[in-house]
């Protein structure tokens, strides 16, 4: 396997859906274990190890679920179904675990399940900036900028600066963001967040606004005003982890899992119900659907589980 190849494979891994919602489970896992690598020089690790931080991961960074009992075990459908040619799983015995294996913690369990990328994956990934390109085609392919900084800290990934862009470029076309989107964003809410009205400038210059995408860019959402909205840099990073959405009707609501004892985190409990600004005259509002796409697959509502 060649460095391209590997790329090229991460690139490809299959995207699951779970009741008809993304599920980037298996990018969160190996994103887990290139955090393992980097730390330790090796990815074997037992089931029972990982099924408490990537659970975790996958409970922070996924769609939301209603089930405790569900997102306890969330860690198992990767663990099991991350491709093969990257994956090997063994049960204590060191006999083979296919994919067709029961995806449930309990059973991975009382087998001893443990995997390990493969030797060939593990050679490659010696390399810190093949480690730091696989990293960022995950994270490119899966998740939106400012969830990017939360991921890498609870991988255990540092700086990507290392990444070779010129390698990254050989093996995964990104769809490039329309110029001018997040100018025009700004402008249909006249410079003001969508959501608390912040609306500060460094002289003539607007400061800590930002152009956020209600449908994510790397899940196919358009850069367009009506899948967007201004949002101060708090507000915009909020959105995107799933604390703040959107009623049909355009309104703020926030996760009741969201807690805070301070008067400036119960700034943000009181955005719940509160109006959304109004985009400017001949502009769009947001679109239903990406509305709708956001509270399925990021808002952590009242019967999710967050952690």
């Amino acid at each position: 396997m060649t460095r391209e190849e590997l790329l090229a494979a991460l690139a490809g891994l299959r995207r699951a859906r779970v009741r008809g919602r993304r599920a980037p489970h298996k990018p969160l896992l190996v994103l887990w274990l290139l955090g393992r690598f980097a730390s330790r020089g090796s990815t074997a690790v037992a089931y029972d190890e990982a099924e408490e931080p990537v659970s975790g991961m996958i409970n922070d960074f996924g769609p939301p679920v209603a089930s405790a009992g569900a997102a306890r075990q969330r860690a198992a459908m990767p663990f099991v179904h991350l491709e093969r040619a990257l994956w090997d799983l063994r049960d204590r015995d060191g006999r083979p675990l296919g994919a067709d294996a029961p995806d449930r913690g309990a059973w991975l369990r009382a087998r001893g399940a443990h995997g390990r990328l493969r030797p060939e994956v593990e050679r490659l990934l010696a390399d810190p900036a093949t480690l730091a390109a696989a990293a960022r085609v995950l994270l490119d392919r899966h998740f939106t900028p400012a969830l990017e900084p939360p991921i890498r800290e609870a991988a255990g990934l540092g700086d990507l600066t290392a990444l070779e862009e010129s390698a990254y470029r050989l093996v995964t076309a990104r769809r490039p963001r329309a110029a001018g989107f997040a100018e025009a964003v700004l402008r249909a809410y006249a410079y003001a967040c969508a959501m608390c009205g912040f609306d500060g400038r460094l002289g003539r210059h607007p400061v800590g606004l930002e152009a956020a995408h209600i449908r994510w860019h790397s899940q196919d959402g358009p850069d367009e005003v009506r899948n967007a909205l201004a949002l101060c840099s708090l507000h915009h990073t909020l959105f995107d982890l799933g604390v703040l959405g959107l009623t049909d009707g355009r309104r703020v609501r926030v996760s009741g899992l969201y807690v805070a004892g301070s008067a400036a985190g119960r700034t943000v409990a009181d955005l719940d119900g509160r109006p959304l600004a109004e985009p400017q005259r001949g502009k769009p509002a947001p679109a239903a659907e990406f509305v709708a796409w956001h509270g399925a697959e990021v808002f952590k509502g009242e019967g999710s589980v967050a952690a």
